[in-house]
């Protein structure tokens, strides 16, 4: 994990995102209290249980992006769930227990990246043996007549590796074997609970079953990857791979439950409350800390951080469980987005919007220009839309931006001249009479 103090992470997190200052300072104490948590002793480090944050704020002013760029900031293990897409244990639909499966799917597809990075110059090499096995096939049966013909054959699979290596011979026909996706097996098992049985089942019939392989032709720039995958994974060691990830997942996972305010309310006065009580009863002891099986091990979820948001509209914070509420004791409330904090958007981000589009128009040889006055032009009507409809946040300026750039957009490379300006006047002309039409904008804009 990253050593990068509390002040560091909010600037680094300030590139990507604007304001929202005290959620920013609540998410990089949490995440420094970890690297803290990892210096203390092994007999006192398992007694430190993290603080997981609850935010509160409307859709579309930062909280999932502020706990995506932080998991991508210190390299954690990251996984957004939405927790009105899981019921209680025994219904259909998805069990709580699937997202510590899930983190630790993330946890060693991220291991297994970083292995294959450490063993890519001992695959490539092996990739070029086989690629140069595929060129020069040895007859079956053949036997060097003497050591000078053993010679020859050596130098002239010299001259071929070298050309192979130099790239001569990429567009060369090879056939290779390529292995065949297992498909996953059918559910066999009604209500949440069944996926952890399912996965048993898949990874037994991976062990058991013979793995299928295809021939395919290709050249021999596509068969380089292929094989530098399958060499790769030879030379990973698998058991390695399930150590390293459930060991990530266990000190530095990081699970974002949205929509935690559709799990909250009154318990349901008659028959089963499969999608409110018994989910936050099921979520319960994940949060506080329990073992879970997935395939890559047992899990034990104490030391993940949880980060829970929600907007609150129909209910509050102490709708939910007062056990689920002691398990979330940082709350921090983000702020609507107003009509400065929209021009800031526009510009100030690493990757702003308008970057983004200029960046795109760029590559059709287009000079796209933003004017000052119609960014201002810009910011005020995500504002002012957002005020009479339904408030989305930053997304609205997704939807605007659309709008705005959508002519230079379609004309592409038959554009003429390549200079294309958007200032207030085009903004207002593009999006004026639909601002004015109150129904036409809510069901446009």
């Amino acid at each position: 994990m990253p050593n990068l103090t509390p002040r560091e992470v909010v600037a680094e997190l300030d590139k990507y995102i604007v304001g929202q200052a005290a959620a920013k300072k609540a998410v990089a104490i949490a995440i420094r209290n970890r690297w803290r948590r990892l210096q203390l002793p092994v007999e006192m480090r398992k007694d430190v249980t993290p603080k997981n944050i609850l935010m509160i704020g409307p859709t579309g002013v930062g909280k999932t992006e502020i706990a995506r760029r932080l998991a991508q900031l210190v390299g954690a293990p990251f996984l957004k769930i939405e927790a009105s897409k899981y019921t209680e244990v025994g219904y259909h639909g998805r069990d709580v227990e699937s997202m510590i499966r899930d983190l630790a799917e993330v946890a060693a597809g991220m291991i297994r990246s970083q292995l294959r990075t450490e063993v890519q110059s001992k695959a490539t090499d092996r990739v070029n043996d086989r690629l140069l096995d595929l060129l020069m096939p040895t007859p079956k049966g053949w036997e060097p007549e003497d050591a000078a013909d053993q010679e020859r054959k050596q130098r002239t699979r010299d001259k071929m590796k070298a050309r192979l290596i130099a790239g001569e011979l990429e567009d060369r026909s090879v056939e290779v074997a390529v292995e065949q996706k297992q498909a996953a097996p059918v559910a066999m098992f009604g209500g949440a609970g069944s996926e952890n049985m399912e996965n048993d089942l898949q990874s037994w019939m991976e062990k058991l079953m013979p793995k299928s392989t295809q021939n395919r032709t290709m050249t021999i720039r596509e068969a380089r990857q292929v094989l530098l995958e399958q060499e790769s994974d030879a030379l990973i060691d698998r058991a390695a791979v399930s150590e390293k990830a459930v060991e990530l997942v266990e000190n530095s996972g990081m699970i974002f439950i949205d929509e935690i305010d559709k799990v909250s309310g009154p318990q349901s006065s008659s028959g089963p409350d499969v999608s409110r009580q018994g989910v936050q009863r099921d979520l319960l002891p994940i949060v506080e800390g329990t073992s879970v099986n997935t395939r890559q091990g047992v899990v034990k979820t104490d030391h993940i951080l949880f980060i829970a948001a929600g907007a609150f509209h129909l209910s509050k914070p102490s709708d939910l469980m007062p056990e689920l509420q002691g398990r979330f004791p940082i709350r921090v409330e983000l702020t609507d987005l107003t009509r400065d904090d929209f021009l800031r958007i526009l510009t100030e981000p690493k990757h702003a919007l308008t970057r983004q589009y200029i960046e795109l128009m760029r590559t059709e040889g287009i000079e796209l220009e933003f004017t000052p006055d119609g960014i201002e032009a810009m910011a005020e009507i995500a504002f002012q839309v957002n005020r009479t409809t339904m408030n989305i946040g930053a997304r609205r300026l997704h939807t605007i931006l659309e709008r705005v750039v959508e002519e230079v957009s379609f004309a592409g490379p038959d554009l003429e001249p390549k200079h294309f300006r958007v200032d207030a006047a085009y903004v207002q002309d593009k999006l004026g009479p639909i601002v004015q039409h109150e129904d036409l904008s809510r069901f446009i804009l």
